[in-house]
């Protein structure tokens, strides 16, 4: 098999159910040989060792540990889906607490074990904050450390082929920015139906204004309905788009899907959330975000709420103020 890269790849959380999909999408995609699997819980990581060699892929070396020294020496590619899963009633929010001390702890072990590090992709929630404190101790580059933004827009591109009953890849250029959470912008100006502005369709027999409030609110709420469904927090979808943006970093395709990135735009700074993205080799590259005058009042809605959340894990002390991120971190002037 060829494989895009022969770097190593460590995947956080290995031993739950998203750490396990990513590890088996990344090599059904031949990201690379060097797939590192790491957990806090060994019986767990063991097993899920066990199923990636009884899978057979080709050509691919699957090591496990538990130890963090080991897992991160010599990575250059970081997925981290290593937080407390949202469970049903939960919001992302409500993992906060929690989940900011653990991206504390993987920002500082990624500047002491791989502070050479290429790419991180950070998943557990709230992902927005997680991401943050991560790139804040971890000493990168903000195009170096992304967080998965894109489900919320992949969810609005299925809502819209459910509505219209099309394929889901005529429905093209769905974007949600800002907040991955129930304050999330959820745009009609991007996005097109079979060639056909979404703009135009709205308020027409077509799609009412009221169907399309309904749209968005399933969009913000896509998260939730798979709990209510499965009883369990998604991990099929988390995990191949996660991967796929990895593989974007590694040289492979493109990833154009929204993507949480920290923004310095003005009005949209010192925090990290959904953008207008590609991800490249080169790393996270932030494009121009245009949106009517009313989706870019829910954006500063949604950079507000976040900005609440920043605030809230300064003052649990898992960051400093802004005015010191700088500090830990000279790439965040």
């Amino acid at each position: 098999m060829k494989f895009l890269t022969n770097e190593k790849l460590t995947i956080v959380g290995a031993g739950g159910m998203i750490g396990s999909n990513m590890a088996q999408t990344a090599a059904m995609l031949g990201l690379t040989p060097n797939i590192c699997l790491y957990d806090v819980y060994g019986p767990g990581l063991e097993g899920v060792w066990e199923e990636m060699r009884h899978c057979g892929f080709e050509g691919v070396n699957f090591t496990y540990t538990t130890d963090v020294k080991e897992a991160f020496e010599g990575a250059k590619y970081i997925i981290s889906s290593g937080g407390a899963p949202r469970k049903q009633g939960m919001t992302r929010e409500d993992l906060l607490k929690g989940n900011a001390g653990v991206a504390e702890e993987l920002g500082k072990n990624i500047k002491t074990f791989c502070p050479d590090v290429k790419h991180v992709v950070i998943i557990f929630n709230p992902a927005d904050i997680t991401g943050l404190i991560t790139l804040i101790w971890s000493g990168l580059k903000p195009e170096q450390v992304t967080t998965l933004a894109a489900l919320d827009s992949i969810r609005l591109q299925s809502e819209l082929a459910k509505h219209f009953n099309v394929n889901q890849s005529e429905v093209t250029n769905c974007r949600t920015y800002g907040g991955h959470g129930t304050d999330m912008a959820v745009f009609a100006s991007t996005a097109s139906i079979s060639g056909t502005p979404l703009l135009d369709l709205v308020g027409t027999d077509k799609l009412s204004k009221e169907e399309w409030a309904e749209i968005q609110k399933k969009v913000v709420a896509g998260g939730s309905h798979i709990i209510e469904l499965r009883g369990r927090s998604s991990f099929q979808s988390p995990s191949y788009v996660s991967v796929k943006m990895i593989e974007a970093a590694m040289g492979g395709e493109e990833f154009t899907w929204p993507s949480g990135r920290y923004s310095t735009a003005e009005g949209f700074d010192h925090i990290m959330m959904a953008q207008e993205v590609t991800i490249t080799k080169d790393g996270a590259i932030v494009k121009e975000l245009k949106g009517t005058e009313e989706e870019m009042a829910d954006l500063r809605s949604s950079y507000a709420h976040l900005c609440d959340l920043r605030n809230e894990v300064i003052e649990l002390g898992a960051i400093p103020a802004v005015e010191k991120w700088a500090e830990i971190n000279p790439n965040l002037k």
